[in-house]
């Protein structure tokens, strides 16, 4: 923000002789580009420059495009037209409400605000489009709102996606335990639900892939950990695998492509490294 105030000019070229001109305000701009300037600039920098260009900083597709930025989803912006209110407000209480959330106040203030509503669907896509919330705080969240935790998985799509990877992206969404619990158990529950949802021409049972999957984080924890001297190797992976599911659900020649991805590109869930 201090380039863009110190430097009291902008470059144009002119298509016509290649010459260049001089311009001493953005506002002298076509609000076009003008506005293009202004939407490089993050929330604080935006304010700054509200003290220059008011009504150009002021614009409420820049502050939408702040939101939805950060806050990819708020039940606020769907009245916000409607209810005239400013874009710039509603940052600055999201901001605010995240605050507090990360401060381990739930979301009180920002349902009490209006900015969600309070319902499981509402509360599960704020939570789903957006990286802002403190893991511990979104956990316990989670911990407390079975039905949001379930909503939540349910807005996942894992379509023809491989297991290892489809994994990788469920506890990049959903951060995994620092340790096998309830929790994690109910994790891999609803999603071997919705990946089975999403792939039933695998031919997999939910079972099946409720096995894999606690399978595929030990393994993972084996390869990564470097206490275990002795790795599992893929002849063995294999074996033990064939033996914890039944019915024959799953082929040796799969169960080494499992082994495999993640020999090759590591952990599925980072944050689970003491569950073994």
């Amino acid at each position: 923000m201090g380039q863009l105030l110190d430097r009291n000019y902008v470059e144009s070229i002119s298509s016509g002789n290649n010459q260049v001109t001089k311009i001493s305000d953005i506002s002298q701009l076509p609000p076009e580009l003008a506005l293009a300037i202004l939407k490089n600039l993050n929330a604080t920098d935006l304010c700054l420059a509200a003290c220059v260009w008011h009504t150009l900083a002021s614009d409420e597709i820049l502050w939408l495009g702040l939101c939805k930025s950060i806050w990819g989803y708020a039940s606020i912006y769907k009245r916000a037209n409607h209810e005239r209110i400013s874009f710039r407000k509603i940052y600055l209480q999201l901001d605010e409400g995240t605050l507090r959330f990360n401060a381990g106040e739930g979301l009180m203030y920002m349902i009490e605000n209006r900015l969600i509503d309070d319902t499981c669907e509402e509360i599960s896509k704020f939570v789903h489009h957006t990286r802002k919330l403190r893991t511990l705080e979104k956990r316990k969240l989670l911990k407390e709102r079975r039905d949001i935790l379930e909503y939540l998985i349910e807005l996942q799509s894992y379509e023809n996606q491989f297991l290892p990877n489809a994994l990788r992206q469920f506890f990049a969404k959903l951060d995994a335990p620092e340790e096998r619990n309830e929790y994690l158990s109910i994790l891999i529950e609803n999603f071997s639900k919705r990946f089975h949802a999403c792939n039933q021409n695998l031919g997999l049972s939910i079972e099946t892939i409720y096995v894999l999957c606690f399978s595929l984080i030990l393994l993972s924890i084996d390869l990564a950990s470097p206490h275990v001297k002795n790795k599992m190797s893929k002849r063995e992976f294999i074996r033990n695998t064939r033996r914890a599911i039944i019915n024959g659900a799953l082929s040796d020649e799969l169960a080494g492509h499992f082994y495999d991805n993640i020999y090759l590109i590591g952990h599925v869930a980072n944050s689970a490294t003491s569950a073994h």
